[in-house]
């Protein structure tokens, strides 16, 4: 999958665009490719419908190309909920509140609703409920923006 992953990155950012995620479900029948706009290119840019399609048109070439069968691919932008994964995603929403989930619980917790304050390196600094929390990326199970609504 790693190298699936790797066809699917250069694709998309060979259209200008940044590959936030990828699943493969369905044994690897069913592939998710979530893609944004550059955002230190265009920090207020959108992924559009038109972005989203030319994706979509371009991987259907490519995979056919490296003779990689699917059964469903879907494009589409990573959404208001979006994941956080890298340390560029935490570093890109700084200020903003993470739900964040550990592999392994600091001060008897796994999970904390905070914002993000600081990355260094490899490490996040979360504002949570219970003051600040650093946590190592490794120790990282899942993260996600909670919407302004």
């Amino acid at each position: 999958m790693k190298v699936l992953e790797e066809l699917v990155r250069s694709t998309v950012h060979g259209l200008g665009l940044e590959l936030a995620d990828v699943e493969f479900n369905n044994r690897g029948k069913q592939i998710r490719v979530f893609v944004e706009k550059n955002f230190e290119l265009d920090p207020n840019g959108g992924t559009t419908v038109a972005d989203c399609e030319a994706v979509s048109r371009q991987l259907q070439r490519v995979l056919e190309v490296e003779g990689i069968e699917y059964d469903r691919l879907e494009v589409s932008s990573p959404g208001l909920d979006r994941k956080l994964k890298q340390a560029r995603d935490f570093t890109r929403f700084t200020g903003h509140v993470a739900d964040v989930r550990l592999r392994e619980s600091i001060n008897g917790r796994r999970r904390f609703v905070g914002i993000v304050c600081e990355v260094q390196g490899e490490r996040v600094e979360l504002d949570a409920d219970i003051g600040k929390v650093w946590f190592d990326l490794a120790n990282l199970d899942r993260a996600r923006l909670v919407p302004k609504l």
